[in-house]
């Protein structure tokens, strides 16, 4: 594997889960494949989970570890050819990006949506640049349209708490105060599309997914409707996709907030969140609180998605 992006980079989901599985089970199992080796952590933009379970997963593999904060303790980065930098920012990425790879044999790129130009974002122009220009393998740590390792690590967690082969499993928008990217939702809705799960997003009406993602999954306006015998409810906020409102909010709508009442429509359902969460925007207090609340095994499978995902490069190098 040379790159990790979309669902597809990863080939037989099922394959996926059962590695994933035996990874857990053995974490230190494979540390031969990363002796020598070095991964470059690239941060755009802040992290706790994406930063703490890849970093461990290399750790895990063998691999020395680099983490770079392009916001702090380094120079300030211009992304645009053409531009005359007479101003605050002193290097290129064009320069930058041969010199990190030149450092390192992996590199991850986390760099959210900008939302200041649509296609610059969907063509994901930070992270083809360093596709392009580093030489390196290299994989999303959440990008402006997807987060591919969150979006493994929430298959794997559905497949170990299922209790049906084929369970219903709801995607559903939630009120935030911030405008925020669809790179979660994107990747989730993604990753749903290619199991036989009976997937169903939800969301007021002006929150449509790119179709690209969004894929053949039921969409349904009606939230109560939606979670109706519902196995699994996964909870996230996204701002608005479509032209002319991309990147804005719509609507603040609490009654969208997942509630106790709101788990009642559904099969006793788990409940899912990428985190960090909004409490009582997004989901209730008792709701995040409850038996039925698996945000934290959910978080934990980020360790093991991401160790997949580096096991698989370094078999490759």
């Amino acid at each position: 594997m040379r790159s990790f992006i979309n669902v597809e980079d990863i080939g037989d989901l099922k394959v996926a889960v059962k590695e994933a599985l035996a990874v857990k089970v053995n974490r230190f199992g494979y540390k031969s494949l990363g002796e020598n080796k070095t991964l470059l952590m690239v941060f755009f933009n802040s992290s706790l989970r994406t930063r703490l379970s890849t970093q461990k997963a290399a750790m895990n593999l063998g691999m020395n570890v680099i983490v770079l904060d392009v916001n702090q303790g380094a120079w300030k980065l211009e992304t645009e050819r053409g531009v005359i930098m007479d101003g605050d920012k002193s290097e290129h990425l064009l320069e930058a990006i041969p010199v990190m790879g030149s450092y390192c044999d992996v590199i991850g790129v986390r760099s959210f949506a900008r939302f200041e130009n649509k296609q610059d974002d969907y063509e994901e122009k930070i992270l083809q640049q360093f596709i392009r220009y580093s030489g390196k393998p290299v994989f999303a740590m959440e990008t402006a349209t997807v987060h591919p390792l969150q979006a493994f690590a929430d298959l794997i967690t559905i497949e170990e708490f299922k209790k049906v082969e084929r369970p219903k499993v709801v995607l559903t928008w939630a009120p935030h105060p911030k405008a925020l990217p669809q790179a979660v939702p994107n990747s989730f809705a993604q990753w749903m599309n290619a199991t036989d799960y009976d997937f169903v997003i939800t969301h007021p009406e002006g929150y449509e997914l790119d179709s690209k993602f969004a894929g053949n999954a039921r969409v349904e306006y009606d939230q109560n409707k939606a979670l109706e015998g519902a196995d699994f409810v996964y909870a996230k906020n996204w701002s608005a996709y479509a032209d002319p409102n991309y990147g804005q909010i719509l609507s603040k709508d609490m009654s969208w907030t997942v509630t106790t009442e709101k788990m009642a429509l559904t099969n006793n359902a788990f409940f899912m969140h990428c985190l960090p969460v909004r409490r009582n925007m997004i989901v209730s207090d008792d709701v995040i609180e409850s038996a039925q609340s698996i945000v934290i095994p959910e978080a934990a499978n980020r360790e093991i998605s991401a160790q997949v995902v580096l096991k698989r490069i370094l078999e490759k190098l």
